[in-house]
């Protein structure tokens, strides 16, 4: 079910994105998911404790949270460069974690998206993230996003 459920997911995903519906680049399309999902299969990706679509429920939520962060980061980045003066204070924190691999990726990749932060390295709990300034470190450290990623990957 996992196998069907998650090549199903990439075909559509690749076919809406694609946009051309030749017959040979919807062969090459489909050449590709299967491909991905042989190498997906052969990484352990579909073991219990690493899929993860059993969580797509509460990601509608998340992603409409995250995009109203994302929206109000941009605001705070064009404020901060735009502004006369140095607004602009570059710090690199260390954000611990306690939720397991799927947690982390969601995390170290919400907190890239969010324009003024970027995660460095992920190791071992540990989340290394460059803030443009001071008040997104503090953003990102206060752990609301963590608290958000823990609700969406909880099972």
């Amino acid at each position: 079910m996992r196998l069907t459920l998650t090549l199903l997911l990439l075909a559509v995903t690749w076919l809406l994105w694609s946009g051309v519906y030749t017959p040979l680049l919807l062969s090459l399309g489909a050449l590709s998911c299967l491909l991905a999902m042989y190498l997906a299969h052969r990484m352990g990706f579909f073991r219990r404790g690493i899929f993860s679509l059993h969580v797509s429920a509460r990601l509608p939520a998340y992603w409409g949270w995250l995009l109203v962060e994302i929206v109000k980061a941009n605001f705070a980045v064009a404020a901060a460069v735009l502004r006369p003066g140095k607004h602009v204070d570059p710090v690199i924190v260390d954000v611990r974690t306690t939720g397991g691999p799927i947690a982390q990726t969601l995390l170290a990749n919400s907190i890239t998206l969010t324009p003024g932060t970027v995660t460095l390295d992920v190791d071992d709990g540990r989340l290394r993230v460059h803030c443009l300034t001071r008040a997104a470190a503090t953003e990102v450290q206060s752990g609301a996003m963590e608290r958000r990623v823990a609700a969406v990957t909880a099972d």
